[in-house]
Formats: structure tokens, C-alpha cells, sequence
């Protein structure tokens, strides 16, 4: 049987609040479930978006993006183990120069993610279209979600309105436009770290390729031995237009 609290006449009753439960830290939680990703294909066009946004954005550190990670967003999730990793996503209006392990929503100021891209696979394509896409939409209300299938090469893309997601409508280049990142997404064929495939892209205003750094340093060396090339062929003109003036030169003297 339940004591009554004892009181001394003339004193009040002493109630003690509920203990105060603290989500977990970022020390405490998974960053990694060991599974490998689906292959190495995906693993390299994760790096290849990741490179690709830092170099565009070189000059801001306001943002963060991140690749195979996990985003903790409840309580709930955590004691479910029910683990979220998105192939990609960018958060702005952050901090970015602060390292992290893991997106953790309740330590980020109640941020989500503002877009998303999963690369699908066999094995992930009906739960990144259905319960991916619905938790994006309702829990994480991210503003723009993509898939990208590398077995089709289908691009599809959403955009977060008032009554949900809307389908967004890709260009005359199968491209669509990212509002959070002010950039196309889109195919492109050629090799990155050695390998040759069909990558998605950023494509800036003018629809050119966003070039990771090691691609603008390739760029601009390229550019540099041109010039240099042509600097060299007009030494060549001048010095090959001097000896024939210093010829006709002579030859009239040699008249005189």
C-alpha cells in the first residue's frame, strides 16, 4: 500500500519533478551499420556530388553537406534503431566548418535537411519512392527530394508546396532545377577517378558543367599551355618576320 506523503503541521508537502530525460549525444549513437553500399559506383558519385558542391561553393561555409550518413531525428527513431542515411543531402544556413559524424536533428537546432538525393538500387528503389519519400515530405519537410536510378538513368525530382510534393519537370535536356542549390542536376558522360559511367551532375545558369577542383585545375592548366603555345608561336612569327626584314634589308643594300 502507497505511504501518504508525511507532512510536519504548518509545512507544505515537498513534490518532486520528473527526472529529466537528455536525447542522446552524438558519442552515443551509431554513425555506421557496416552495411557497403550498393556498389562502387555509388560509392564514387557520392564523392563526386560532395566534390562537386564544395568546389561551387568554395567561398561559403554556411552550409553543410553530407554523403552516407545517418540523419537522427526522434527519439523514437533511436530506440527502434530505425537508422536514416541519406545518399545525399545539404543543409544550409548552418555552420559548416563544424565536424560531424551524423546529422542530429535535436543538436543542429531542429534542422533538416533542404534536399535530398538517394541513388537508387534494386534493392532500396520501392523504399526510396514510398517510405523515403513520405518521411521527407512530412517529418524532415525537406524542400527538394531526387532520386537517381544509374541502371535507367532516370532523374526524378520533387518540390515541397502547401499540398505536398509536386513532380518537378525536367528541360529539354532531361535536367531539373534545384532551388536550394541554384543548379541543374543532370547526365553527363566521362570518367571520374578512373572510371567511366554516366554520372549525375551539377550544371550551373548556362547549363556548364560544374567542374570539381582537380577538373578546374586540369581546366586552367589546359588553358595555361595554350596560351603559353601561342605566346611561343607569335616569338616564332616575330622573330621569323625580323630575319625576313633584316633579309630584305640586305638584299637592297647589296643593289646599292
Amino acid at each position: 500500500m502507497l505511504q501518504e506523503p508525511v507532512t510536519m503541521e504548518g509545512e507544505e508537502t515537498a513534490v518532486l519533478d520528473p527526472p529529466i530525460i537528455l536525447p542522446p549525444t552524438s558519442a552515443e549513437l551509431p554513425t555506421e551499420d557496416g552495411v557497403p553500399l550498393e556498389s562502387p559506383w555509388h560509392r564514387s558519385e557520392i564523392n563526386l556530388l560532395l566534390e562537386s558542391l564544395d568546389y561551387h561553393w568554395q567561398e561559403r561555409d554556411d552550409y553543410y553537406a553530407g554523403g552516407n550518413m545517418y540523419v537522427y531525428f526522434s527519439i523514437q527513431q533511436v530506440r527502434n534503431q530505425d537508422y536514416r542515411g541519406p545518399d545525399f543531402f545539404v543543409v544550409t544556413g548552418v555552420d559548416g566548418r563544424k565536424p560531424r559524424d551524423a546529422w542530429i536533428v535535436w543538436e543542429e537546432d531542429g534542422r533538416y535537411p533542404d534536399l535530398i538525393i538517394e541513388l537508387i538500387s534494386p534493392s532500396t528503389a520501392h523504399t526510396d519512392r514510398t517510405v523515403k519519400k513520405e518521411l521527407y515530405e512530412r517529418t524532415f519537410n525537406t524542400h527538394e527530394y531526387f532520386c537517381y536510378d544509374p541502371a535507367t538513368n532516370q532523374l526524378e525530382g520533387w518540390r515541397l508546396a502547401w499540398q505536398g510534393y509536386q513532380p518537378i519537370v525536367a528541360d529539354e535536356n532531361g535536367r531539373m532545377w534545384s532551388e536550394v542549390l541554384n543548379v541543374w542536376l543532370g547526365k553527363w558522360e566521362g570518367v571520374f577517378i578512373g572510371q567511366p559511367a554516366t554520372w549525375l551532375r551539377f550544371f550551373d545558369e548556362e547549363n556548364q558543367l560544374i567542374p570539381i577542383a582537380a577538373e578546374a585545375n586540369a581546366a586552367r592548366a589546359e588553358e595555361a599551355a595554350r596560351l603559353a603555345q601561342q605566346e611561343a608561336a607569335r616569338a616564332d612569327e616575330a622573330e621569323a618576320r625580323a630575319a625576313r626584314l633584316e633579309a630584305e634589308l640586305a638584299r637592297v643594300r647589296r643593289q646599292d
